[in-house]
């Protein structure tokens, strides 16, 4: 009796990965892409960074690769692309390719095309796409890997999987993130003014935890173990002293931040007429 061949449909999954984003790439993506050609309705760029040892990609840098894309084609300038991977990596060697990203919402059509070139660059790049619109002040940051879809020994098709993602902010970080997500601002808030809204969303989280702590001790909500242990290490790790020896030093770290300042704004002033004075002497 013949024995009959039959072809399995198999999914090539790819190890489980997360990525980390730094706030700069996103700045940056942003700023590339109000900086787009006319004609241009996205930005394609490389990711840069690294992989760490739990297997976390980590996304450090980034810049734009000039492109051409149609319905049924994508083209990049690949010796642009080379030629901005070696500058990037004479200053930081230790970055390297980690992926590509894209603005806009989701994988699109071109997708594919794209991600199998930068498969031939790195194993396994990860592909970032950023909502640029930020439609109700809130902007769609996404990052995916490609699985394989094979059928015996040929490939018939990609699939993007998403991956979680960690955007993680300090607080200037964070208050620049909120700025850029408003699309319009009358002006960039300055040191003070960052501060004093840094401030007053401190002061909101000491509320909730207030009214958090006393709606356990009241009985209207169940405790939580977790949320007790962090709350009692953050007041632990508060220092023991006077409330007048606290305002003193605020003071003087407030008053050394704005000496920082009229410095910096001494400097760029100086260095602006000397760059003046060089061009006259040069006319002359």
């Amino acid at each position: 009796m013949a024995s009959s061949k039959r072809s399995v449909l198999q999914f090539s999954s790819t190890q489980s990965l997360s990525g980390k984003v730094h706030p700069l790439v996103i700045f940056n993506i942003c700023d590339c892409y109000v900086r787009r050609p006319d004609q241009a309705e996205r930005v394609i760029g490389t990711l840069l960074g690294s992989v760490l040892p739990d297997g976390t990609v980590d996304i450090r840098n980034s810049y734009a690769v000039p492109h051409n894309e149609s319905v049924d084609q994508v083209a990049l300038d690949i010796e642009y692309h080379h030629n901005m991977l070696l500058s990037h990596q004479k200053v930081n060697p230790k970055e390297v390719i980690v992926g590509w990203y894209s603005t806009g919402l989701g994988v699109t059509g071109g997708s594919a095309l794209i991600h199998e070139f930068y498969s031939r660059e790195v194993s396994n790049p990860i592909h970032l796409t950023v909502d640029t619109g930020f439609a109700n002040g809130e902007g769609s940051i996404k990052a995916y890997v490609s699985n394989n879809l094979s059928l015996g020994d040929h490939q018939i098709a990609a699939q993007f999987q998403e991956i979680p993602l960690d955007l993680r902010m300090v607080e200037a970080e964070r208050i620049g993130f909120d700025n850029l997500k408003a699309t319009a601002v009358d002006k960039i808030p300055s040191d003070l003014e960052g501060m004093e809204a840094s401030m007053t969303h401190l002061l909101a989280l000491i509320d909730d935890t207030y009214k958090y702590v006393d709606d356990v001790v009241e009985g209207r909500v169940v405790p939580d173990n977790k949320i007790g242990k962090c709350i009692s290490d953050v007041v632990g790790s508060l220092p023991k002293i006077p409330s007048s020896t606290f305002d003193k030093l605020v003071n003087e770290s407030l008053q050394d931040h704005l000496l920082m300042l009229y410095l910096s704004s001494i400097t760029r002033t100086q260095l602006s007429l000397a760059e003046k004075l060089n061009t006259a002497a040069q006319i002359l």
